[in-house]
This record gives structure tokens, C-alpha cells and sequence, in this order.
């Protein structure tokens, strides 16, 4: 591997991070909070991509542990401490947790049985947050989840502004995390095992295990993204838990690009502003977001990061 194809994705990382600091800086309150939404869902969209674009494990329940993330963040929050440190880490290790639980269930199962029992697994935990109402508020939800203590001195998120920019700084790290995982032997045995999951068994790899801690990994993207949803909307109800949003994260990668790092975020915008966009005129955006599946699926089954450079490779080579 060369000094600048490692370098590439950093370097992308650090231009978008940039540009989005000063974006935000002529943003009114509601522009920085939709590029949050986004920023959000591009974590989630890049967690879900470890499964989907380099395991090969197509999953319908991944807003389990970004619903279990955001809950977990909401009740230390409440009940334990208001030290944001405290409760990401809280909320993290809870979803990676019930994933570790999730996974020895659904690895049992390949194909569209897979996909069956993720869809399942998610509906149970909607069904935990809507009628366990002493603890997750049932379909109330959990209110009153305020802006926690960063504990760093002239760092504060209270307000929009300073929320941004952490969202946007968290959102570089977990690009560079994936990168870091994609570029590993872990990655590369990945994709090995998405290509030919019997070959790499052969070769002495366990392929049980590395799906087991692909799973796992990625609820903890999850679990994350869902820490800073909850600490910005100051609430969580069971609708994050749903099929809907997993669905929509599903969508977000296809339309990126499964096994690309740049997929998952470019996706996650495209579908968060198209989604905000219809939902403003008709109350079934979400038939206008199947659409979109259709025709990504039609014109770009690869994603638009593969049509761009397949676009590029043709008009270098005319």
C-alpha cells in the first residue's frame, strides 16, 4: 500500500471537515441543524456499510442500536451523570452489547433469512421501547434530556453553534475510524469473506468471528450516532427505534455505495435532504424514498461513488 493511497481518505476527511466548519459559520439555526441530521445519519449509514458493504450482511434492524444508544444516553443523562463522556461510552458499550446478543441469533442465518431475522430483532426492540413505559417513557418517549457537560474548558455545546461543531468533528473521527478499519487485515478479511466466504474459511480464517465482530462493531457506530442525536433533539421516542429508519439507512448506503467510505456519507445527505425537502410539501416522503431505491437501484446499482469514477474512467480513457 503507498504513502498516498493511505493518505487519500485522511485528506479528503480533512478538506470536508473544513469546509463544513465554514459552512457553518453563515448557517442559520435551522441550516446547521439539518446538516446535523445528516452528519448524524452519515455515522449511521457508516456503520451499517461495515455490514452491508464489506461483510456482506444486509440488515433491517440497525436503528435498534442507535435507538438503544440514544436511550441509554437519555436515561444516564437523567438518572446517573450529566458528563457527556459518561454517557457516549454508557451508550456505546449498551449497543454493542445488545448487538453481541442480536448477532449470535441472526449469524445463525444467510441469505434473506438474515435479513428477515435483523428486521425481527429490531421490531422487538421497538416493542421494548413502546411498552416499557417506567423506564423508556413508551410512546411519550424520554423528555427532558438536556445539553450534557463536555468537561474541556471554553468548549461548550449549549447552543446550536457549538453543537455543530462537535457533530461535525465527531463525524470526522468515526470517517477516519472506518478508514482505519476498511485499510486493516480485519477490512481486507471482510471483503474476502463477502467475496467468498468458503474459500476464506480454507485459508484458516474464522468467518463466523470476524461477521460476529463486524456485527458488533457496527452497532457501536450505531450506538454512537445515536448519542449525539439524543443530546441535540433532547428527546428519543420508539419512531427511532423503527423500521423506517432503518430503512432509510439501508437506503443511504445503496445509494452512496456499498464498501466505499465516501458512499455511506454522500448517501446519507442525499436522503436527508430529499426527505426534508418532499416532507414539506406531501405527507408520503416515504413513497418518494422508495422511488429513489428504485430508480438508485435502476441507474446506479453500485452507488453513485462507483458511477462517478466508472464516469471518470470512461472519459480518460476517450
Amino acid at each position: 500500500m503507498t504513502a498516498s493511497r493511505f493518505s487519500s481518505p485522511w485528506l479528503a476527511t480533512a478538506l470536508g471537515t473544513a469546509a463544513l466548519v465554514v459552512l457553518g459559520q453563515g448557517l442559520s439555526s435551522y441550516g446547521a441543524g439539518l446538516v446535523i441530521d445528516c452528519l448524524v445519519f452519515a455515522i449511521l449509514a457508516l456503520g451499517l456499510n461495515l455490514l452491508l458493504g464489506y461483510a456482506g450482511l444486509p440488515s433491517l434492524g440497525h436503528a435498534a442500536y442507535f435507538g438503544v444508544g440514544a436511550y441509554t444516553a437519555g436515561l444516564v443523562y437523567l438518572h446517573v451523570s450529566t458528563n457527556f463522556w459518561l454517557a457516549a461510552a454508557a451508550a456505546i458499550l449498551a449497543a454493542m452489547a445488545v448487538a453481541a446478543v442480536y448477532a449470535l441469533l441472526a449469524l445463525r442465518t444467510t441469505g434473506v433469512y438474515f435479513l428477515i431475522i435483523t428486521l425481527a430483532l429490531g421490531q422487538i426492540t421497538w416493542a421494548a421501547a413502546f411498552s416499557w413505559r417506567s423506564v423508556t417513557g413508551g410512546d411519550d418517549g424520554l423528555r427532558g434530556i438536556g445539553r450534557p457537560d463536555l468537561g474541556l474548558p471554553g468548549l461548550s455545546i449549549a447552543d446550536t453553534g457549538g453543537y455543530y461543531l462537535l457533530v461535525v468533528l465527531a463525524t470526522a473521527a468515526a470517517v477516519c475510524l472506518m478508514a482505519v478499519l476498511a485499510r486493516s487485515p480485519f477490512g481486507h478479511a471482510l471483503r474476502g469473506i463477502q467475496q467468498n466466504g468458503p474459500r476464506m474459511a480454507a485459508l484458516g480464517y474464522n468467518v463466523w468471528l470476524y461477521k460476529y465482530l463486524a456485527f458488533i462493531i457496527s452497532a457501536g457506530f450505531a450506538g454512537y450516532a445515536g448519542v449525539l442525536f439524543v443530546f441535540y433533539k433532547g428527546f428519543v421516542s420508539p419512531e427511532s427505534v423503527g423500521i423506517v429508519i432503518s430503512a432509510e439507512i439501508t437506503l443511504m448506503v445503496i445509494i452512496g455505495g456499498a464498501g466505499t467510505l465516501a458512499g455511506p456519507v454522500l448517501g446519507a445527505f442525499i436522503v436527508m435532504l430529499l426527505s426534508h425537502l418532499v416532507s414539506g410539501f406531501t405527507d408520503r416522503w416515504i413513497t418518494w424514498l422508495g422511488l429513489l431505491y428504485v430508480a438508485a437501484v435502476l441507474f446506479a446499482p453500485r452507488g453513485i461513488v462507483a458511477l462517478a469514477h466508472d464516469l471518470v474512467r470512461a472519459r480518460r480513457a476517450s
